[in-house]
């Protein structure tokens, strides 16, 4: 787990690295707030309790993976309780350390204290993302906030922080080589943005805030998620499949029954919007898709007010105008107006497309003899039959050339042939029969770390698509650790038998998130603080974006896209059609995108005065997105109530970061264009050294910098989304 003592912090708290600490009001003097937090939360755990417990015992599993089929849910909690006090002996130890502070027994101690509690909560966290059940979501009301308790009690340690304050005085006598200087400056910033340097009141007031938000956020996921998979549309007539394709009724279609399920997880609900000739079933399920968890017992609507109003409170308490700005002072947009200005400059072009595209749609409707007007629940399927007539181009012809294990092979192969790596497929111990296992070397035969993928959509698993870790790469003091990563996609699992064929854009999150994967894997970096996936959140896509490019280059297709019967390598014709359609539809894609991350803007903008006025969230929405103008037909990507990456996730005023990330992934990738060479060895090793390898070693835009020679420009973004150059997009 990423930061072995900071777990605490990434795992409790859906805010990530945003979170805050707090110690106990009636602290006072040099009593330590590890002391408080034992007062307040005496914890013990007895030996029996203990026994036979997988979590409390070295692993000689293949790779060190956890072994799954060994931990029952009942084994978390005594081994959490367990873990947590060890943690609390070595912070202990380094607070009361009877030597001078150092950089050795104060900063490198901090980063390799809590390995056991990393151990354990990253397994956890991962676990209740991908298999949860009900115990695991009663634990995690437990188990986060307690795990806040402690990383308030850390953080807000006064012995601890003058201790930290002593080295970071020296840093310019201490003779750190590069990485050295890099932990202790990172390590005296967390503290201080975590409020150390608070008084005592405010202290205390942040920390019920933190452990509050811990359980409001855990709330909104677990809601979200029996939102999702409480709705099936179900078809039993065959009359009502019109318009899908052969593989996707197959794939939907209810074992031993006749009978065709939808769910509410993104990949079905796309194809079938796509697809599918039923108005009618098309407006259930989008109606139901965009309602999810807007009331009765799963509504996130309040939930998210509190969570506001919560992040906008204690910003004010660490003197910050806003939650977006505390947020974005470590980023590259540096502040909420420098990103909103970002986005309004795609935000124009892109909505002036968006209204094209949305008369091409009335049109073809009315060409159909329909006499209604085009609606949200229309777009996808419209849209596909325009660039159909438009390009020639039928993206259910595409599939067949888009073999999961294939694709997985070609991103295997590009890596190679980008950076040397190799995977070579092993046995380990897995979460879920589908999981795949992979030996993951360098251009040395020297292992890098453990990639495990979870690609198939179930009941007990969240949506979207990540990446994920159950160990980060660290080497302190000879002891070398490599990484085990995991890519977690939600594809529609196949019948028995039966290939698993991806629509493109699944194809290019698969790259997205091998992205990641490579970024956690490869890190050249030494300690856990800023290992592997590491840097401001406007940067952290940058790694996992670029590579969607190398996707769907002839050069890339040629090894990896062949037709799942005959072998038939695609043809250059349908290469071109797809290619010519790339930027079809980008109206739509830019507007969704772009007005989720105003309202994510919004919602973490305001002050406590104003998000105390708030108390409809829906209303709230409405009322930013009219202001910006967003069309109805077109819903926000994510809307309040299952905006689940601001809400229980680590992206709160951060999900404009993709649409940033995306400038610095568009340039780059250029520079590859620009010599005629998609692998031209000297920007791959570039590529390599300053960005997969070196984590978050040195500010994001001086990583860039390295990499490319220059500060990236906006234009090849804009040209790639077809939305004209920087003029058009600044009127």
């Amino acid at each position: 787990m990423k930061k072995s003592w900071i777990a605490i912090s990434t795992i409790a708290l859906a805010t990530a690295l945003s979170a805050c600490g707090g110690e106990s009001p009636d602290a006072a003097g040099s009593t330590s707030a590890v002391v408080d937090a034992e007062t307040a939360d005496p914890l013990t755990v007895s030996a029996s309790e203990l026994e036979g417990n997988p979590f409390v015992r070295d692993w000689d599993t293949p790779y060190g993976a956890p072994p799954f089929g060994e931990i029952a849910d009942e084994h978390y909690m005594p081994a959490i309780k367990a873990a947590i006090l060890e943690l609390r002996d070595e912070i202990a130890a380094i607070a009361d350390n009877a030597e001078e502070p150092t950089f050795a027994n104060t900063i490198v101690a901090l980063d390799v204290a809590g390995r056991s509690l990393g151990k354990v909560s990253s397994t956890f966290g991962n676990i209740t993302n991908t298999d949860t059940n009900d115990t695991l979501k009663a634990l995690e009301g437990e188990i986060y906030p307690m795990l806040t308790r402690e990383f308030n009690a850390i953080r807000f340690n006064p012995t601890l922080f003058e201790r930290v304050k002593a080295v970071y005085a020296q840093k310019d006598e201490l003779g750190l080589d590069e990485q050295d200087a890099r932990l202790l400056e990172l390590t005296h910033r967390d503290f201080l943005r975590a409020g150390a340097a608070l008084d005592e009141e405010a202290k205390a007031r942040v920390a019920e805030i933190n452990e509050e938000l811990s359980g409001l956020t855990t709330q909104f996921g677990q809601n979200l998620l029996a939102a999702t998979i409480g709705f099936k549309l179900e078809i039993t007539d065959p009359a009502e499949l019109g318009g899908l394709s052969e593989s996707f009724k197959a794939a939907i279609k209810v074992d031993g029954e006749d009978k065709w399920v939808v769910g509410l997880n993104r990949s079905p609900f796309e194809t079938f919007m796509t697809q599918s000739t039923n108005r009618e079933l098309r407006r259930q399920l989008f109606e139901a898709y965009t309602a999810r968890a807007a009331g009765g017992d799963d509504d996130n609507g309040p939930l998210a007010i509190k969570i506001a109003q919560l992040r906008a409170e204690r910003a004010q308490l660490m003197g910050y105008e806003s939650h977006a700005h505390y947020q974005l002072e470590t980023r590259m947009a540096k502040t909420p107006e420098g990103a909103e200005e970002f986005l309004l400059r795609v935000w124009r072009p892109g909505l002036a497309r968006a209204r094209e595209e949305l008369a091409d749609i009335q049109a073809l409707i009315e060409a159909d003899g329909g006499t209604f007007t085009a609606a949200g629940h229309d777009w996808w399927h419209y849209a596909e039959r325009v660039r159909q007539e438009r390009y020639a181009f039928d993206d259910a012809a595409l599939a067949p050339y888009f073999e999961l294990n294939a694709v997985r092979q070609g991103a295997f192969d590009m890596a190679s042939k980008l950076f040397g790596i190799s995977f070579e497929a092993v046995e380990t111990p897995v979460w879920n029969p589908v999981v795949t296992s992979y030996d993951v070397k360098d251009e040395n035969g020297e292992h890098l770390g453990l990639f495990m993928m979870d690609m198939y959509a179930r009941d007990s698993k969240r949506g979207g698509a990540w990446m994920s870790s159950y160990r980060s790469a660290s080497d302190v003091n000879g002891d070398r650790i490599r990484p085990i990563v995991t890519n977690n996609l939600n594809l529609i699992a196949p019948p028995e038998g039966e290939p698993t064929l991806m629509r493109f854009d699944e194809v290019e999150t698969l790259f997205h998130e091998f992205g990641h994967g490579l970024h956690g894997l490869m890190t050249q970096i030494r300690y856990e603080n800023f290992s592997g996936v590491d840097g401001p959140r406007d940067y952290t896509e940058f790694p996992a974006q670029i590579l969607e490019h190398w996707a769907g280059q002839e050069e890339m297709l040629a090894d990896y896209a062949k037709h799942t019967k005959t072998g038939e390598v695609i043809p250059a014709e349908l290469i071109e059609k797809m290619r010519n359609a790339s930027t079809f539809n980008q109206g739509f894609k830019t507007t969704e995108f772009i007005a989720a991350s105003l309202l994510d803007l919004a919602w973490h903008r305001l002050t406590p005065e104003e998000a105390a006025q708030i108390t409809d969230a829906e209303a709230f929405e409405r009322e930013v997105l009219q202001g910006y103008g967003l069309i109805p037909e077109i819903e926000p990507r994510y809307r309040t109530q299952y905006f689940a990456h601001i809400f229980a996730g680590g992206y709160s005023a951060g999900y404009y970061a993709y649409l940033w990330s995306e400038i610095l992934d568009a340039d780059g990738f250029t520079a590859f264009e620009e010599t005629g060479d998609i692998f031209d060895p000297e920007l791959a090793a570039r590529l390599k050294t300053w960005v997969y390898e070196a984590g978050g070693l040195r500010p994001a835009d001086e990583l860039y910098r390295n990499f490319r020679g220059k500060d990236p420009e906006i234009d090849p973004l804009l040209r790639i989304r077809g939305l004209g150059e920087e003029d058009s997009a600044s009127g």
